[in-house]
């Protein structure tokens, strides 16, 4: 289905760099989080050239729409009920230790600024306890498509869409210590991902602001989600 949206829309999907996935083995994939498909392109991505199948951690919730829960279903996502996280944690954990790649989006919410938000630990947390690398991942163009709090753009649009993968980062540290060192490595890829995509028009509101554009910044972007809008 999600080749098929693809398909209909003419977005270009290009991976970016030269870094892939190992053939085997558990890694914890610690995406930045700019719209509501980003997770698609990754993992179509991924599928095609690493050949492995990233378990995305997915909010309870969305089971209430039947389409969505059936394609949760189908790509096998592992349901994180806010009520009780631990148990998420703790089966993201097995499947890890069991070699499987588990994706996670360590902002927790849509990054309306198109920056890296502040991190939470539990993707370093995770690494650690499973004793498997974090990879940072970065998609680049999906907020064009279904940004947060902005107008959608679901038509043929060929909106062009960038997957990159970095370097592991090993498992080593406290949490904190991780996830800083999590947080720089995203932060440098976004910023190389960014400069391979080319133009970025001047207002455009899918542009950062430290790139010229009209979104908001990271502590305008922080006010507005803590103002609920």
């Amino acid at each position: 289905m999600f080749r098929g949206v693809n398909a209909f829309g003419g977005h270009r999907t290009v991976r970016v760099g030269r870094e892939r996935l190992p053939a085997e083995g558990g890694a914890v994939l610690a995406i930045n989080h700019t719209s509501y498909v980003d997770f698609t392109y990754l993992g179509i991505s991924v599928r095609d050239v690493d050949r492995r199948l990233i378990r995305f951690m997915g909010k309870v919730e969305l089971r209430r729409n039947p389409v969505v829960r059936w394609l949760m279903w189908g790509c096998r996502v592992i349901p994180v009920d806010r009520s009780a996280g631990h148990d998420a944690y703790l089966a993201a954990v097995e499947e890890l230790r069991d070699g499987e790649v588990v994706g996670i989006y360590p902002e927790a919410t849509i990054s309306r600024s198109y920056e890296i938000k502040r991190l939470k630990t539990g993707a370093a947390r995770m690494a650690l306890e499973a004793d498997v690398p974090i990879v940072p991942c970065i998609v680049w163009g999906s907020q064009r498509i279904a940004p947060k709090g902005a107008a959608k753009h679901w038509g043929r649009t060929g909106t062009p869409v960038m997957v990159a993968l970095g370097e592991p980062v090993p498992p080593a540290g406290t949490p904190e210590q991780l996830t800083e060192t999590l947080h720089a490595a995203m932060t440098a890829l976004l910023h190389e991902v960014q400069d391979a995509y080319g133009d970025h028009p001047a207002g455009a509101d899918w542009v950062p602001a430290r790139l010229g554009g009209s979104a908001p910044t990271l502590a305008e972007a922080d006010a507005l989600d803590a103002a609920g809008h």
